[in-house]
């Protein structure tokens, strides 16, 4: 069996690094899907030492897509469908605004900009944001969306929309894995219609999003597990370290141009 797969492996990628990455799907899969976050950056970064450049955002998407397909199926009942509606409404008016925008902004500024303002929202008290209604999801999906058009890692930025609107921890999880899965589809579409050749990659991609559901799977009962408050401690402290690795990359980018 490890030698079929070896050989539906694409050029440039050996066996080993294919087991490291569908090993990575299941940890980074169920790190999101007990904290609701982190697990998508992580792999992103995984993958960026593993994998050539050019297929690393369209294989990165499906495999997300995957996995976020995944967690939102496990923890479907947990949905709160009043909030994904006008996220994914505002999302598609993001998108196209987004499209022209996409060479003019200066994605070094961009991250730093992005990792201070997780940082804030992150640590601050905003009672107000604790019951939003329509058009609060409505303008995150619209931002998100928008800004996903030219910078890939924006589930750390789509959680600050999301997390301080609900009290308990599976609403917001599941919520999140339903817009992010959306947030991904769109991309897979984009790549497809761009020319990628997903195909060469498939076999791969489809192991990545077994282990990956067999991940969520874990995560999912880890999260059941956890209480309130310590589910909440763990999310704060993963988006930090996520919010400050953004900045860091932001900030070298613009020192080693």
């Amino acid at each position: 069996m490890l030698d079929a797969f070896a050989a539906s492996l694409p050029d440039g990628v050996s066996t080993a690094t294919a087991l490291i990455l569908v090993g990575a799907s299941f940890l980074t899969s169920a790190l999101t899907a007990a904290f609701g976050i982190g697990g998508g950056v992580a792999m992103l970064s995984i993958m960026g030492i593993q994998l050539p450049v050019a297929a690393l955002i369209p294989v990165h998407g499906a495999v997300q897509l995957g996995s976020n397909t995944g967690r939102a199926i496990v923890q479907r009942r947990w949905i709160v469908w009043m909030a994904v509606l006008p996220f994914l409404a505002g999302g598609v008016i993001g998108a196209a605004f987004g499209a022209p925008f996409v060479v003019r902004i200066d994605d070094a500024l961009l991250k730093i900009a992005l990792g201070l303002f997780i940082l804030v929202v992150t640590w601050t008290k905003l009672p107000a944001l604790r019951q939003p209604g329509a058009p609060w999801f409505f303008a995150g999906g619209l931002i998100t969306f928008f800004l996903t058009m030219f910078f890939g890692a924006t589930g750390p930025l789509t959680a600050v929309f999301l997390e301080k609107a609900f009290g308990e921890r599976r609403n917001y999880v599941a919520t999140h894995a339903a817009v992010m899965t959306a947030q991904h589809l769109g991309k897979i579409v984009a790549f497809g219609f761009a020319g990628f050749a997903f195909a060469a990659w498939l076999p791969l991609m489809l192991a990545m999003i077994a282990t990956g559901f067999a991940g969520t799977v874990t995560g999912s009962r880890l999260l059941a597990r956890l209480p309130e408050p310590a589910f909440r401690t763990g999310f704060r402290w993963v988006l930090t370290v996520l919010a400050l690795d953004l900045a860091r990359r932001g900030i070298l980018a613009i020192f080693s141009a």
